[in-house]
């Protein structure tokens, strides 16, 4: 959202300060219904606080049922809908397992056990170059020396193999969501009728999470690095979608006419003028593709994804925290160099070409000639100097040993103050806020989002934030719901607490804004499970741990769109609060966040996102909510149980995001930035 243009301004040479805000009548008079709805409801009417099991509804069994009606009985005549299935994952292994034969085990004749390589895999020195070579052909010596950096750290500290298996499962998952969600995206942007079908299916495959749909792709497509690619396609193929949309209806009517004055079919308007044109927000999606497939690696791994996934994944298993930290770094140093190649790719292909006038295939493309030339020759010296094949074992190094003990440290010297502080949050907080929540009425609570959603957004919204609640207690999800509802709100308003000041802090600072930033990368790129080790070798399990490694990992949003909100504020309005003599305090509060008030409450939505999505994760650690429901269907393989659980944590994040989304575009509205 630009905020530096003049048509923000009443006037150029005194802008208007912020109006104040007062607490609208309806909201105070609804919030007294509910409170007395709440007090003196119950023995007259005690089915709105505890909903019949009598009237619940089977959905599980019902979806259990379909999926064993579609494996055992499903056929489309000459094949089963089995078969169907089977034969996808066999087509999607033909390039995963080229992939995986090139970067990580090389070409195998036979298989399992007894399988002998006969062509090894490209030496890690091969690799190493041709990633700095694809560096320098993007972005120059500095790219190709971050490239190749975070790649020599993946050799250095012994993550070399398992690095190159989450590699090759990027290198299909990653193209194919980009191809599908550009398809997609077209379709959508060309017929608004596929758009209205498949928005409600993209809101559900961001929101639902990944464990509730791990049961039916496994059971679909088999136990496998495809079925993994699979899932990781589900997850990731949405973004490229949204933005695949965004950027062909943001192509310049200009464009359109000049191509319609030419002649274009719809099938030329389409790839050779729209796409063309959308080519920078489309390189954006690429990005957003490959980095939500790298978050994926480790739950993949848990349905046979192999790879730093499952390296973290059974760290935490025997809660070795130090080789958990070393593979989640190593994921890290992996996001970065893909994120900073796939930026680059995005800037030199949205950029007109040059012209190479130059004459012969090596002198035309130099970048390519170096590259077959590097691999030949690595490949041949590989033989007689295995270095260059494989970083030498002596020289790699170790800092997981070191991290393990100086948890095993703070353990021995603070357990009684460690102690101390989890026993007060629970008695004090989570305890009186859980009870809080499960003495709610449901019904009553469902009245209330309905009417937040009618004074926020009109009938629509009104009308979802009543029926998601609504599905949520139809099927007996409730109670777990507002198990959820605790542990994510006690979450997301400590993260906020930290990540708002955190974010004022360092947003008119840039030497403390540009080491925030680092931080608030490494925290969004590590992986989820890698804060639930040392909160449960601190903590032990229970609902204080689950609270400290959500917090830890939603707490960068609240920090990002805090300082990038107030960084937007027009320095004109900073100036004119100066003039007038107002203090720096009253800049900060009255000016300031006022302004920035929709993006911070849009960082609390993604907060609150951040939140949910973890939650899941935490269901290891010994929570009772909806995600330890997702998580034992998944045990259980219940495809049922997990699905319906999972789409009530989609109800808990849409009915969130829709209202807080309300909120700041009537926030942008009343502070007339819009």
């Amino acid at each position: 959202m630009a905020m530096s243009g003049a048509p923000l301004l009443k006037s150029d040479a005194a802008p208007a300060p912020p109006p104040s805000f007062r607490l609208p009548i309806a909201w105070v008079a609804a919030g007294a219904v509910f409170v007395l709805f709440w007090l003196y409801a119950k023995p007259v009417w005690p089915a709105a606080f505890e909903y019949p099991k009598t009237h619940v509804v089977k959905l599980a069994k019902w979806i259990s049922a379909a999926m064993k009606w579609l494996i055992d009985e499903a056929s489309f005549g000459l094949f089963s809908f089995t078969d169907f299935t089977r034969f996808v994952s066999a087509v999607l292994d033909v390039p995963y397992t080229l992939a995986a034969s090139l970067l990580s085990t090389g070409f195998l004749e036979g298989s399992g056990s007894s399988a002998i390589q006969i062509v090894p895999p490209l030496p890690c020195v091969a690799v190493i170059g041709l990633v700095m070579l694809l560096g320098h052909w993007l972005g120059g010596i500095s790219l190709a020396l971050l490239a190749g950096g975070c790649f020599l750290f993946l050799a250095v500290f012994g993550q070399w193999t398992s690095a190159m298996i989450t590699l090759a499962s990027i290198l299909v998952a990653a193209p194919l969501g980009v191809v599908f969600g550009l398809l997609f995206g077209i379709a959508a942007w060309r017929w608004r009728w596929v758009e209205r079908v498949i928005a409600p299916v993209l809101d559900l495959m961001q929101t639902i999470p990944v464990f509730a749909y791990l049961v039916p792709v496994l059971f679909l497509f088999g136990f496998g690095p495809t079925a993994a690619v699979i899932a990781t396609l589900i997850f990731a193929t949405p973004p490229m979608t949204r933005i695949a949309i965004l950027a062909l209806r943001a192509v310049p009517s200009e464009i359109i006419d000049l191509g319609n004055m030419v002649g274009c079919t719809d099938r030329q308007m389409t790839w050779r003028v729209m796409v063309p044109a959308a080519r920078e927000s489309l390189m954006v999606g690429m990005n957003q593709v490959i980095m939500l497939s790298l978050n994926m690696v480790i739950i993949a791994s848990m349905i046979g994804a192999g790879g730093l996934g499952f390296d973290v994944l059974a760290a935490l298993r025997r809660l070795d925290f130090g080789a958990g930290l070393e593979a989640g770094f190593a994921i890290v140093a992996l996001a970065i160099a893909m994120d900073r190649l796939s930026q680059a790719a995005a800037e030199k292909l949205s950029a007109p070409a040059a012209g190479n006038q130059t004459s012969g295939l090596v002198a035309r493309h130099p970048h390519l000639a170096a590259a077959l030339g590097l691999v030949l020759i690595t490949v041949v010296l590989g033989y007689a100097v295995p270095a260059i094949h494989t970083y030498p074992e002596a020289l790699q190094l170790s800092t997981g040993t070191f991290w393990s003990e100086v948890v095993a440290w703070i353990n021995i010297n603070y357990f009684d103050a460690l102690e101390a502080i989890k026993n007060t949050m629970l008695l004090n907080v989570l305890i009186p806020f859980k009870r809080f929540l499960g003495d709610l009425p449901w019904l009553g609570v469902t009245a209330f989002l309905g009417f937040a959603g009618y004074r926020l957004g009109g009938w629509r919204l009104a009308l979802l934030t009543v029926c998601l609640p609504l599905f949520i207690a139809v099927t007996g999800q409730w109670e777990k719901a507002m198990i959820t509802v605790y542990l994510c709100g006690i979450s997301a308003a400590i993260a906020a607490l930290i990540g708002v000041p955190i974010g004022i802090l360092s947003a008119t600072r840039d030497r403390i804004w540009s080491g925030v930033q680092v931080a608030i990368d490494t925290l969004q790129t590590l992986p989820s499970f890698v804060y639930l080790m040392p909160a449960v070798m601190l903590f032990r399990v229970g609902d204080f741990t689950a609270m400290i490694a959500v917090v830890a990992f939603a707490v960068a949003p609240a920090i990002r769109y805090t300082a990038l909100g107030i960084r937007k504020v027009d320095p004109r309005l900073i100036e004119a609060g100066r003039a007038m003599g107002c203090t720096e305090w009253q800049i900060l509060t009255r000016i300031r966040l006022k302004l920035a008030l929709p993006e911070i409450l849009l960082g609390l939505n993604q907060t609150i996102m951040f939140a949910l999505s973890m939650l899941v994760i935490t269901a290891l650690v010994g929570t009772r909510d909806l995600g330890q429901e997702v998580y034992i269907a998944l045990t259980k393989a219940d495809t049922g149980r997990g699905l319906v659980a999972g789409l009530s944590i989609a109800a808990i994040a849409i009915v969130a995001d829709r209202l807080i989304s309300a909120g700041a575009s009537h926030t942008r509205r009343r502070l007339g930035l819009e």
